[in-house]
């Protein structure tokens, strides 16, 4: 990060310092409006971590598709290495970077399914041709060639020619349901605001404590 100074941003978003607000889930929503309006790619896009067998940790970039107290959700091909990681252990952390408004938001916790309702609701909102991707793409598997995946397409593409495209078996959605979320916003000389908010489980009031930069 630089050591140069901020942008200014709008104090209705958070009430004047963000540091007073005492609840994450509304703050997020302010800031992710924020971000909305002022990152001109994928203001949605989270880094993913999960972990393998080995313990050893895997991230990636995925697009969040919802979020409420329950948590923040993404969709996947449910035999996706990120797949088999969360089935066997069904916990992940998340980070948002927002570099044009030097902000960051990180969110650890247990993951779940999403509800057959849920997942087929978003499904149904996708272009038809992320639909068939969705059937055709055998995620994180070997391709043999760019050409055997454009076939896949091409066969799919035939089978579903007339009618809606149903939801793969395969295919799904997760909910990460944090019981951490801190939240950082940039400032001049690294000095920087970092709030966390935890709680003991998905009962409990959030507890917020100011953190050293």
């Amino acid at each position: 990060m630089s050591d140069t100074a901020p942008i200014e941003h709008p104090t209705w978003l958070t009430g004047g310092d963000f540091t007073q607000a005492d609840e994450p889930v509304r703050l997020f929503a302010a800031w992710f409006a924020e971000a909305k309006r002022a990152e001109p790619v994928n203001p949605d896009a989270m880094a993913l971590a999960t972990v393998d067998a080995s313990g050893l940790p895997n991230a990636r970039m995925v697009l969040m598709k919802g979020f409420d107290a329950r948590g923040f959700v993404f969709y996947t091909n449910v035999d996706s290495i990120k797949g088999h990681e969360l089935a066997a252990a069904p916990k992940a952390a998340l980070t948002f970077y927002w570099k044009t408004l030097q902000r960051q938001v990180r969110a650890r916790g247990a993951v779940e399914p999403v509800s057959k309702e849920e997942a087929d609701a978003y499904f149904a909102t996708r272009s038809r041709m992320a639909q068939i991707g969705a059937w055709a793409s055998k995620q994180s598997s070997a391709l043999e060639s760019r050409m055997a995946f454009e076939k896949a397409i091409a066969l799919n593409t035939a089978k579903f020619a007339i009618g809606t495209v149903p939801r793969p078996p395969f295919w799904s959605g997760y909910r990460v349901v944090p019981t951490e979320i801190e939240f950082w916003q940039e400032r001049p000389f690294r000095l920087h605001d970092r709030i966390a908010f935890t709680r003991a489980d998905l009962n409990a009031p959030w507890t917020k404590t100011r953190l050293y930069p």
